[in-house]
């Protein structure tokens, strides 16, 4: 195993992992620059920080696979159906009108029951990536049965795109022993589920020896732990004020670029897409755009950029 520096940890435990490649560091002008020596200098050219928004369009599968009984709850139905309905288009405007391409996480019960809604997110430029049926986590299946759901969400949004996904991201980032395995054998290019470092990385399945790009996430960027409310689900907050969160990714933003380094955020349109979030989501990409030499990128497009280097 490589270690990738002082601030990087060891490997996830049954893990092989390979170092992140250093390459150009970025020459912007800001004060979170700071002393250049402390830099990854792990973007091409210029780039000082890539940005990846992530929308996971979980809907009603999450709270399904939790409990199938709350189906019998409307209220509740209907808070998560808000989000592929109303929030995901309101959405795809607002990355239309600050250019930004994204990632989309979608089950494939979701996919199957909103076809339009993955035909509409494909056809604006963003990346089609997968989730699991019902929002299923990986740790909580079979070998068996984790493989059935990795294939039929590949069966159903290449049914719908016309392109097989080829980056997965798992439902509540528990992957299972043997879910490096699977998603190497069916062709995934990357995972966004492990912690294990603030920029790409590589690691490799020791089942078959193949590797896979890693897109590493955190839950400190993560709307979910910030806004869930659903009373009858015993999701009971602390569903903070939107300027609360705009503190806390804003700032993880600018320590992320003095480091050079990924801001990967994730966000459900059913939380995310409320008017009032949605606005302080938009005044944190503007205050992300204030600084140079950043650039907003879809994670496929990362991760391949990471697979050929």
């Amino acid at each position: 195993n490589h270690r990738l520096g002082s601030g990087d940890g060891a490997a996830e435990p049954g893990l092989r992992r390979h170092g992140t490649p250093g390459r150009a560091v970025g020459r912007g002008n800001s004060k979170f620059l700071g002393r250049r020596e402390t830099m990854s200098g792990i973007w091409p050219g210029e780039t000082q920080c890539v940005v990846l928004l992530g929308f996971d369009v979980d809907g009603v599968s999450s709270w399904l696979n939790r409990d199938p009984s709350y189906k019998d709850h409307p209220s509740l139905m209907s808070m998560a159906e808000y989000g592929p309905s109303v929030a995901t288009p309101r959405i795809l405007d607002m990355l239309d009108a600050h250019s930004i391409p994204s990632s989309f996480y979608v089950p494939g019960y979701v996919a199957e029951t909103h076809e339009d809604m993955v035909r509409e997110i494909a056809s604006r430029g963003h990346e089609v990536a997968h989730h699991g049926y019902m929002h299923e986590p990986p740790s909580t299946l079979t070998r068996e049965k984790e493989i059935e759901v990795i294939e039929s969400g590949i069966r159903i949004l290449s049914g719908i795109t016309g392109e097989e996904p080829l980056g997965y991201r798992s439902p509540s980032w528990e992957l299972s022993g043997h879910s490096l395995e699977i998603l190497t054998d069916h062709g995934f290019i990357y995972d966004s589920s492990l912690m294990g470092d603030d920029a790409p990385y590589v690691v490799e399945s020791p089942a078959n020896g193949k590797t896979i790009v890693e897109l590493p996430i955190h839950w400190l960027l993560d709307d979910a732990p910030n806004f869930v409310y659903a009373p009858v689900a015993n999701r009971l907050g602390p569903m903070r004020n939107p300027d609360e969160v705009y503190g806390t990714w804003a700032s993880e933003f600018e320590g992320l670029y003095r480091y050079g380094r990924a801001f990967t955020l994730t966000m459900h349109p059913q939380y995310i897409g409320r008017p009032g979030r949605l606005l302080m989501l938009e005044r944190l990409i503007a205050h992300i755009k204030s600084f140079p030499n950043v650039e907003f990128m879809r994670a496929i497009d990362v991760a391949k950029m990471w697979q050929k280097n």
